[in-house]
């Protein structure tokens, strides 16, 4: 007669919590639910959001357990009355659990509706949990409202959904709402540790890592590859066999790479990337992971090491205290920036090993060429400690220009533009012209020979001008016109004031 084997429970379905203390991750939520519960300030419905396998089910029933248990610890439920097992077991009278992906019209609510009307069997509420809400189409809510707006005393609802947005508002309003949060990767690890303990498991600090980056803050999903890894190494994890199996790049190799592109070492970027695609590793979880990478680093630089806000492991922490030495926080900045367009475009990208080398050639020349801004203040620290800023053209390497020669003075005018002599000048006489400098003399033609001309006789000096009164030059020289034309005639003098008719 064959011996009957145990039957084996999925780990995700075995380590699920049964109490608040068990839930990972979501302090918030369960603080809020156990201070109601303590000052019997329990809400009519409530509406827990968030991605897969954070806990949104399992907050559900524990919340159920702890209203109708028989005898609560605290404000725990006790697992052993009648009501928590019947509960956890799913066979509960009071409790209705709700799959909305399957049951979603008007006829697959009506029975919640009628059932409203009768009080609970043996606990303190009739409790109704709606899973997946956001596929129960507007007939069904709208068959539901009324319910939910002023239900009996001894009913609570609570909805449970991963796409908050598509639940209609007239609900929400209703509704107390809680958004869960993705479980950090280190609260991961830590419980897939508490797990492998439990079930007499060896695994490698870096494997359960591996394994909690790539469950993507989702508990369930790595519980499950920890019980897939599990069945493949017979019993012993190590991170080489993680890596294989999910196609994840180790985190040696993953800060390797992050360090060649704040050096901007283009051979090493080339070269790792290359390791990867020939490893099968998935290029586009790199992308991913890459980013997050550069994401605490941002962080660890804006907040510091001991910030909650950094998703690392203390070894993640220590690498990234190092390569933040030295770096500009603008530039990191920059190249996330970068990462994050990459991610964007290989949604539709047809070649992923190309658009990935170039945009990491890219962040490679961001974190090593330097900006506008790092330029004025490099040359404002040379000119406030008042040292020469040296040429452009002579820090790239060529040789600088000769300096050009000055250029020669010219001689200054005697008069600006704008600038009218004074009396005392204008008084002196004019200078007398310069004679006209002597033809040469020409050769005489051989024939014929003509009498001498006699010479002109000489131009007798200009008289001087008849001198003007001290009034009338004054007048003169005030006169708008005047100054008008001498405004527009750059470079105009006076020189002399004669009367009319006078050379």
């Amino acid at each position: 007669m064959p011996v009957d084997k145990p039957q084996h429970i999925a780990l995700p379905l075995k380590y699920r919590p049964m109490t608040f203390e068990d839930v990972v991750g979501q302090a918030h939520v369960v603080r809020t639910l156990r201070h109601a519960i303590a000052a019997n300030r329990v809400a009519n419905a409530y509406l827990f959001i968030g991605s897969r396998g954070i806990g949104k089910t399992t907050l559900s029933r524990i919340f159920a357990k702890a209203l109708n248990c028989s005898a609560p610890v605290g404000t725990e439920p006790c697992g052993k009355c009648e009501n928590c097992v019947e509960i956890a077991e799913g066979r509960s009278l009071d409790v209705t659990e709700l799959d909305a992906a399957s049951h979603n019209k008007v006829e697959d609510v009506k029975p919640i509706i009628d059932a409203v009307q009768f009080k609970p069997v043996a606990s303190h509420y009739k409790i109704f949990i709606v899973d997946e809400c956001h596929m129960l189409s507007n007939a069904a809510w709208n068959a539901l409202l009324k319910t939910l707006e002023e239900p009996p005393p001894y009913v609570r609802f609570i909805f449970a959904t991963t796409e908050g947005d598509k639940v209609l508002p007239t609900i929400v309003s209703r509704c107390q709402r809680f958004d869960l949060r993705r479980i950090q990767t280190r609260d991961i690890a830590a419980r897939l540790r508490y797990v492998c303990e439990k079930e007499g498991i060896q695994a490698e600090d870096d494997a359960l890592l591996a394994i909690a980056r790539g469950a993507d803050g989702g508990m369930r999903d790595a519980l499950s590859s920890l019980d897939q890894l599990i069945a493949f190494t017979d019993g012993h994890v190590t991170e080489k066999d993680a890596l294989g199996v999910f196609g994840l790049v180790g985190r040696a190799e993953l800060e390797a790479l992050a360090g060649a592109i704040l050096s901007g070492d283009t051979a090493r970027i080339l070269a790792s990337v290359e390791s990867f695609d020939s490893a099968g590793k998935n290029l586009r979880r790199l992308a991913g992971e890459l980013l997050k990478h550069f994401r605490n680093l941002v962080v660890l630089q804006a907040l510091g090491p001991e910030t909650k806000s950094l998703e690392a492991t203390p070894e993640q922490i220590a690498v990234l205290k190092r390569q933040a030495e030295g770096v500009d926080p603008g530039r990191v900045f920059r190249i996330c920036d970068q990462l994050a367009e990459m991610e964007d475009k290989l949604r539709y990208a047809l070649s992923v090993r190309t658009l990935i080398e170039m945009s990491l050639i890219r962040a490679g020349r961001i974190a090593t060429t330097a900006t506008v801004e790092e330029l004025m203040r490099a040359v404002r620290a040379l000119k406030g400690a008042g040292a020469p800023v040296p040429a452009t053209t002579a820090s790239l390497g060529q040789p600088a220009p000769e300096p050009e020669p000055a250029p020669t003075a010219l001689p200054a005018r005697k008069y600006a533009a704008h600038r009218l002599p004074d009396a005392a000048e204008l008084a002196s006489p004019a200078p007398a012209p310069k004679p006209a400098p002597a033809a040469a003399p020409q050769a005489p033609a051989a024939k014929p020979v003509s009498a001498p001309v006699p010479a002109a006789p000489p131009v007798p000096p200009a008289a001087h001008a008849p001198s003007v009164a001290p009034a009338r030059r004054q007048e003169i020289l005030d006169d708008p016109k005047l100054n008008a034309l001498l405004t527009d005639l750059g470079g105009a003098e006076i020189t002399d004031i004669r009367e009319k008719g006078t050379r």
